[in-house]
């Protein structure tokens, strides 16, 4: 394969992480709010953000380990 079509597929893949990162900080701001209109409910939204932010990043870990293939394999 050419080089120059192998990189753009790895700046494709890197771009997973920046996507997953404003996803995560939408996430921790809604649950945020959801603190400050509910305090009672703060274990049951906090457990759930984590869990959520955690199989978002497996996303962007996902994409750095395709574009560390394309980049170092091909």
């Amino acid at each position: 394969m050419e080089k120059g079509l192998i990189a753009i597929g790895a700046a494709i893949a890197v771009f997973t992480g920046f996507m997953t990162g404003l996803g995560e900080a939408t996430v921790a701001a809604h649950a945020c709010d959801a603190i400050g209109k509910n305090p009672e409910a703060e274990s049951k939204v906090r457990s759930t953000m984590i869990l959520g932010i955690a199989l978002s990043e497996t996303c962007a870990i996902y994409g750095l380990l395709v574009a560390i293939l394309l980049i170092f394999v091909y």
